[in-house]
């Protein structure tokens, strides 16, 4: 029997993989379709302090292996999160959820985590300092070490559950700001967010979408989120959780070589509902292919 569980900040999860932010809603839509307990965890519906109706329309443009949204934390605020998402969540899924939480002051991240730290079905908080789709928050605390590492300590101070920083690959020197995140007293890394794009019309010879520029995702990513997955587990001793581009069993097994020990599937799920699914089921395939009988022993194995 192959061995899929992992360790997750403390939290031993079925499997390392976790459908990322803003593809998977609040769980309960997909449990209509295939039945979601088969998850390590899932990472909720980016939320803020107040209700957030995100980014004018179009917020969604296609690309050669890939994606640009630019939805802009579109949200119902935290209040209603805890009043109408979780439990009907809950409903559907057994297991511990990541809340993932974004702000626009280092005072909104912590008030959000506070209100939501009281919910049992909360496991860990997935802090979002990089967001590329809003103006004044998100993206502008994950480019600076000092914002970064501010972010951390409010919200470790009103939370006693693991808080994983998730990081943006729009920086010069992304291990910089992980090592800032894990000395504030973060207990995971996740990365990488989205990419910076664009798309042009060549009709109307203006952007294609209203906000001009958005988060590029998809397959086309993955070598980008590869490659910063290994710099910042080589640098930090706390869990990395890698996404970026994941879309297959190989997939995850390739970014775990690299030093995740979790993985995030987001775009895919756009493509494929049942994406998450299927790369579960296939991971022991894979192992066995490639001779693996325990995930937990290749974390970082390309580093050796």
């Amino acid at each position: 029997m192959a061995g899929l569980k992992v360790d997750l900040c403390g939290i031993t999860i079925d499997n390392p993989v976790i459908p990322a932010s803003g593809t998977f809603g609040y769980g309960y839509e997909f449990a209509e379709l295939y039945d979601i307990n088969i998850l390590g965890t899932f990472s909720f519906k980016g939320t803020t302090k107040d209700e957030r109706f995100g980014n004018p329309t179009p917020r969604i443009a296609e690309c050669k292996s890939g994606m640009i949204n630019a939805v802009g934390l579109q949200n119902p605020g935290v209040d209603k999160v805890i009043s109408e998402e979780l439990p009907k969540a809950k409903k559907c899924f057994c297991k511990k959820i990541m809340a993932n939480v974004s702000g626009f002051s280092v005072d909104d991240y912590a008030y959000t985590c506070e209100k939501l730290d009281c919910c049992d079905e909360i496991g860990w908080f997935e802090v979002n300092v990089s967001c590329p789709n809003v103006h004044g928050g998100g993206m502008s605390f994950g480019t600076d070490p000092a914002a970064a590492a501010d972010v951390t300590k409010a919200v470790k101070k009103v939370t006693s559950k693991p808080v994983i920083m998730k990081l943006s690959p729009n920086v010069t020197d992304i291990v910089q700001i992980a090592k800032a995140c894990e000395e504030a007293g973060a207990d995971g890394i996740s990365l990488i967010n989205t990419l910076l794009g664009m798309r042009i019309n060549l009709k109307t010879k203006r952007p294609v979408i209203a906000n001009k520029m958005g988060g590029f995702s998809g397959d086309a990513i993955f070598p980008v989120a590869l490659r910063m997955v290994y710099q910042v587990s080589s640098a930090v001793k706390i869990p990395v959780i890698g996404m970026g581009g994941v879309s297959s069993a190989e997939d995850v097994i390739e970014m775990m070589l690299a030093g995740a020990c979790a993985v995030e599937v987001g775009a895919a799920n756009l493509v494929n509902p049942f994406a998450c699914r299927d790369i579960i089921n296939d991971l022991p395939r894979v192992m066995e292919k490639y001779k693996i009988d325990d995930l937990s022993s290749i974390i970082g194995a390309a580093h050796s």
